[in-house]
């Protein structure tokens, strides 16, 4: 009798880790959807990593742009990770937490450059860190900071 509820207790843990996996998954692609639908509408706005404003800009009005955006790692994601780090190698579970924090980040920098007017944004930089993390030291969220100088013509 014991042995099946000790069944249960496994299924169950199962059965959550397949709901997490399959929730995540949604999410992410619904996320990775609106990146590209946005990229697509802020492709006319040149972002360079560049100190220097190119000469042919000439002396126009410059401001500081920046986008922030925190995204967390669900559970599923996590359990993995665990999984790869006992093994060793490319944890890819979370490669993708950090392209989708690094391109909203991004996106929203070039929203606000855009209602500024601007054209360009050059000296583009990022600043990535890890926030909320558990008992473990397991990363909870990722945060990244994209910021630079927007030009305005």
């Amino acid at each position: 009798m014991e042995y099946l509820t000790e069944i249960w207790q496994i299924l169950l843990v199962v059965l959550l880790l397949m709901l997490g996996y399959g929730f995540g998954r949604l999410a992410e692609r619904r996320h990775y959807r609106t990146i590209l639908r946005r990229e697509e509408a802020l492709g006319d706005l040149i972002v360079v990593c560049s100190k220097t404003l190119p000469e042919a800009a000439g002396a126009p009005a410059t401001r500081l742009v920046m986008g922030s955006v925190v995204v967390s790692v669900d559970y599923f994601k996590r359990f993995v990770a665990h999984l790869r780090m006992l093994f060793g190698g490319r944890v890819h579970t979370y490669e993708s937490l950090v392209d989708r924090a690094r391109r909203e980040a991004l996106l929203r920098m070039q929203a606000e450059a855009k209602a500024l007017g601007a054209t360009m944004i050059f000296n583009t930089r990022f600043e990535t860190s890890s926030i909320s993390k558990g008992q473990d030291k397991s990363v909870g969220s990722v945060e990244v900071l994209a910021y630079g100088t927007a030009v305005i013509p």
